[in-house]
């Protein structure tokens, strides 16, 4: 029989989040397991490598800087000043009106700073490698889960047999982990899906993230680095699923003036950059995030659609909560008071925050002209009025007050 292995923490799961988890608990002094069925995919060019970027607000900065990983991850790092949001939702294809919620109103920082997600994986693995208390391993499924007062018992695919004081679910939206420790969880369908690419285009993107409504869902352009001297942008393409995949079908040349109709001309033609990725959009919430010996985090958790860079900010904003919790209770940092501490800090705020990315996408799907109509008028409503428009975007941001 394999010798058992002790450690303070086993973390499901080696995306973002798991590997993010693995830093943070393991720059904190814990000993730490991490185990991922697939090993990531560290470059671009791969097939099957992760197209999309995360926008990381201020509070996910603030904590990637803790952690350790933002001396990494800052150099390739695009600032996001503004975002604009765009009303494409007339009879044409072209914007109604645009409104920018600049940082400069609440912060002398900018909203976020935009990194692909594929290099968010290759430099954290990079940062593991340094950290003598971190075990990574890649290519290696969790198997059984059984959990006691006292530890948790974890057996993975290659026969190994860890005993852990806390195991962490960061296995995604179809978690095993969440699956073995009998949680639940809720699940609404929108007929959904997303494109994800990359392009460039002749107009500069100005460090201005931009979201333009029409129908079907946002098309959201995010500024990356210049690419052979010419802007670009990785874009997420929301639509009704038999849509999304008519695109996603198209030939190269169609598909350039499909997204440039569907962008309003904004940057002048859209040239295709990267592959095309299909996600589907779904929203689903656990239905408790702990479990004996078990704390979900991330996609475990919680999803939600890709509308105003919440999903991995909310997931680093899990980690900062657990972290806190753990790190000031050393000797135990899976026992029941403290996952009861934990699942009260977050459980609401997620269930608040899915609520409403839930109606912002309901609302950018609208094909009645009418809907679309009323859509633009709360835009109005909440840019006209500078308190409430200081407020939506400190909201969004995760801050207080």
């Amino acid at each position: 029989m394999n010798t058992l292995i002790e450690t303070d923490i086993f973390i499901s799961g080696g995306g973002v989040a798991g590997l993010t988890a693995a830093a943070a608990f393991g720059m904190a002094g814990f000993s730490v397991i991490c185990a991922d069925p697939t090993p990531p995919i560290t470059d671009a060019a791969t097939e099957g490598s992760d197209l999309r970027t995360t926008a990381f607000l201020q509070p996910s900065r603030d904590f990637l800087e803790r952690v350790g990983l933002w001396a990494r991850l800052g150099p390739h790092a695009t600032p996001l000043q503004i975002m604009r949001i765009v009303d494409a939702g007339g009879p044409e294809a072209e914007a109604r009106v645009a409104h920018d919620f600049n940082a400069a109103d609440i912060s002398d920082l900018p909203f976020g700073w935009n990194l692909p997600n594929w290099l968010l994986c290759r430099e954290i693995v990079a940062h593991l490698a340094t950290l003598p208390n971190v075990d990574f391993r890649p290519g290696v499924a969790t198997a059984q889960l059984l959990t006691r007062a006292g530890e948790a018992r974890v057996t993975l695919s290659d026969g190994s047999r860890i005993a852990a004081k806390l195991v962490i679910g960061a296995d995604g939206r179809d978690s095993r982990v969440r699956e073995a420790a009998g949680i639940s969880a809720r699940k609404l369908r929108y007929g959904q899906k997303a494109l994800a690419f990359a392009v460039s285009h002749a107009l500069p993107h100005d460090n201005i993230s931009t979201e333009i409504h029409r129908s079907g869902g946002p098309f959201t352009l995010v500024p990356l680095p210049d690419r052979d001297g010419r802007p670009c942008s990785a874009v997420v393409w929301m639509e009704r699923g038999p849509e999304a995949m008519r695109l996603a079908a198209l030939p190269e040349a169609a598909f350039e003036a499909a997204m440039t109709e569907r962008s309003a001309h904004l940057f002048g033609p859209l040239k295709l950059a990267s592959r095309r990725t299909l996600w589907p959009i779904i929203s689903q919430i656990a239905d408790r995030m702990v479990a004996e010996r078990v704390a979900l985090v991330a996609e475990a958790a919680h999803v939600m659609p890709p509308i105003g860079a919440q999903g991995l900010n909310m997931s680093l904003a899990d980690l900062r909560v657990l972290l806190d919790l753990a790190e000031a209770n050393r000797d135990d940092p899976g026992q029941p008071d403290l996952l009861a501490r934990y699942q009260r800090a977050r459980h609401a705020e997620i269930v608040a925050r899915v609520t409403g990315v839930d109606a912002l996408n309901r609302a950018s799907m609208a094909q009645a002209q009418g809907l679309r109509d009323l859509r633009l008028r709360a835009l109005n409503a909440i840019y006209a009025v500078a308190p409430v428009r200081r407020v939506m975007m400190r909201a969004g941001l995760g801050a207080k007050g």
